[in-house]
């Protein structure tokens, strides 16, 4: 005894699709999330060692700030910050000394269009880097 089989196809790929699609849609969404992390974790990175091959505390921090935004540049989140504290350098020879920096980014998911998911999500990475103790600063 068969059946009419006509419309099952139809009703199957109305079934699957959507499904398919939000989980291409996850993909896509996780991917943008990692490969923010790993950028903006590493411009805290490049900020806090830039800052440190500088004795100058002010210029180094100014110029660990640009090494991190441009590292930033790349990626396609908005705003974007990095805070360089470079105070630690201001100390005299022989005291031990860290710079800290602390990188951001929003990354867009609203284009997605997956229900559930923020319309976006802040990143946000921290580095030190140690200072060399015995060096003019």
């Amino acid at each position: 005894m068969r059946r009419d089989q006509r419309g099952n196809a139809a009703v199957e790929v109305v079934v699957l699709v959507p499904a398919l699609m939000a989980l291409v849609g996850l993909v896509v969404a996780g991917a943008r999330v990692w490969s923010a992390r790993a950028t903006v974790d590493e411009a805290a990175h490049r900020a806090a060692r830039t800052a440190t091959v500088i004795s100058d505390a002010r210029t180094s921090a100014a110029l660990g700030r640009e090494a991190g935004l441009r590292n930033l540049a790349d990626l396609s989140c908005r705003p974007s910050a990095v805070v360089v504290d470079a105070t630690a350098l201001s100390r005299p020879p022989g005291s031990p000394g860290e710079v800290t920096a602390t990188a951001s980014c929003t990354v867009a998911l609203a284009d997605l269009l997956l229900p559930g998911l923020p319309g976006r999500i802040t990143i946000t990475a921290d580095a030190v880097s140690v200072a060399d103790r015995y060096r003019g600063r």
